[in-house]
């Protein structure tokens, strides 16, 4: 597609009449000297100058190129004429303006040439501040780099400056600082048939560790390989570290670590507010180095995801957000604007109507845990390499929603639902209770109350609303700990 617009030529001035064969001789003037060469009447056309204004590609419309042709009226011969500086720059400007039709000459009147020629070089020079300052100062420009008269707007790429780079703050800025500590993950399992899949995962700190989700990894964690390829293309073997399956949390460390690995920065998830900008990094169906962008959709969105495998659930107070997530997406990091983790892309809302990580595209609906959470995971299974939980000791309905987490009137196996000396029975709740609210957060399921445990760390006192007998009443509960997956 040409770039260039073709416009309609400007038709010039007409040419001056010449002067009557007897003109009329006003009785105050003199009369005319007998001898000397009389000047020839007519007009003497100006070079012509095509002013061309080169096309805006960033704007709906190009402007079209106006090929405008002056023709000066001829002014009487006098020796102030050939005074004028010969090859100066600008060049004596048009006498007509670019747009609109030009305006018929005026001619001169033999009996009294040097009276008219002061206000004649007026209106041209009028005319001139008109069309000259724009029109004739590009046709000028155009002139002298075209001598042939044919130009064209058309830019090549090598009229780029060299040194463009993209502002602090930029989906392209944040992206390009963030993609050297983003890896692929490549997990084979143990078996004959060396199945696996291909997720997502990022630098933690320079000793190697790099944080994923445990689906990523379940596969390859006993007896199965790893590896972690960067953007520059380098990959490198890798081995668990610990997973914490409920939180769907896993660190795994590269065995032949390099120097300057990029850790990304991690930012504060309990300060991210709905609407704010998200960049997502990832692999969605083994596409490294993919960068999507949306926003914060909600936040605390309880989810209770699933690999598939038939193995427990994870939960999480999910941060929720529309940037494109798909399969492979996850374990890479959720990014607010600075370029801080702000969240490790975990599910998706799959149209068959449950959450897990379905092959389904992104519908929009993708799923986060706060990096918060997160960062205390992993720390602690760097640590110790086992996941702790904080827990209340009571044991909640699982399967019903919308007036929130009654606790079970049995636990597991017949035992007690209500741990004896536990966090609940130390705060007063018992079988049948129903938990309505935790942390000032409303509790609708029992999915939602473990999801919203999980956010806070053993040790931690939370106000816990219930209701008992049709009554509304309030509690505090100090979290108690459990140590690796059961």
């Amino acid at each position: 597609m040409s770039t260039e617009n073709e416009g309609k030529a400007v038709p010039g001035d007409p040419a001056a009449p010449s002067a009557p064969p007897t003109p009329p001789v006003p009785p105050s003037a003199p009369p005319a000297p007998a001898s000397g060469p009389t000047p020839a009447s007519g007009p003497t056309p100006a070079p012509e100058a095509a002013a061309t204004h080169p096309a805006d590609g960033t704007g709906p419309q190009e402007p079209p190129t106006v090929h405008a042709a002056h023709t000066a009226p001829e002014t009487p011969t006098t020796h102030a004429a050939h005074a004028a500086p010969a090859g100066g720059w600008p060049p004596p400007p048009p006498a007509v303006p670019s747009w609109g039709a030009p305006h018929a000459p005026v001619p001169p009147s033999p009996a009294a040439p040097r009276k008219r020629t002061g206000g004649l070089v007026a209106a041209v020079l009028a005319a001139a501040l008109v069309a000259g300052g724009v029109g004739g100062g590009i046709g000028y420009w155009a002139a002298e780099r075209d001598d042939d008269g044919i130009s064209s707007t058309t830019v090549s790429s090598g009229d780029t400056p060299a040194s463009f780079k993209r502002d602090p703050g930029t989906v392209a800025a944040v992206a390009a600082k963030a993609l050297p500590g983003v890896g692929t993950i490549q997990a084979k399992s143990g078996g004959s048939q060396g199945e696996g899949g291909t997720g997502t995962g990022f630098v933690y700190d320079q000793e190697g560790h790099i944080v994923t989700n445990n689906h990523v990894v379940a596969s390859a964690a006993d007896g199965g390989t790893l590896s972690v390829t960067f953007s520059d293309g380098k990959s490198y073997d890798a081995e668990v570290v610990g997973r914490a399956e409920g939180y769907d949390v896993a660190v795994l460390k590269l065995k032949n670590a390099p120097k300057g690995l990029q850790p990304l920065p991690l930012g504060d998830s309990d300060k991210v507010a709905v609407g704010d900008s998200t960049i997502a990094i990832g692999a969605p169906f083994g596409l490294s180095n993919t960068v999507t962008t949306g926003i914060i959709s909600a936040k605390n969105r309880p989810v209770a995801s699933g690999d598939g495998s038939g193995g427990s659930n994870s939960y999480m107070s999910a941060l929720q957000t529309d940037a494109s997530i798909n399969p492979g997406n996850s374990g890479g990091p959720l990014l607010d604007a600075s370029g801080a983790v702000i969240g490790i892309n975990s599910a998706i809302q799959s149209t068959s109507g449950g959450f897990g990580q379905s092959q389904a595209g992104s519908i929009g609906l993708g799923f986060a845990i706060p990096v918060n959470q997160a960062k205390n995971v992993a720390q602690q299974l760097i640590k110790t390499g086992k996941p702790v939980y904080p827990v209340i000791g009571a044991t909640v309905n699982m399967n019903e929603e919308g007036e929130g987490a009654e606790i079970a009137a049995k636990g597991t196996g017949g035992t007690s639902s209500v741990t004896p000396d536990g966090p609940a029975a130390k705060a007063g709740l018992k079988p049948g209770d129903v938990i309505t609210g935790f942390g000032g957060h409303q509790i609708d399921s029992g999915p939602t109350l473990i999801s919203e445990i999980w956010t806070h760390k053993p040790g931690d006192s939370v106000e816990i609303t219930y209701e008992r007998d049709g009554k509304s009443a309030k509690t505090t509960v100090v979290l108690g700990e459990r140590t690796g997956d059961s």
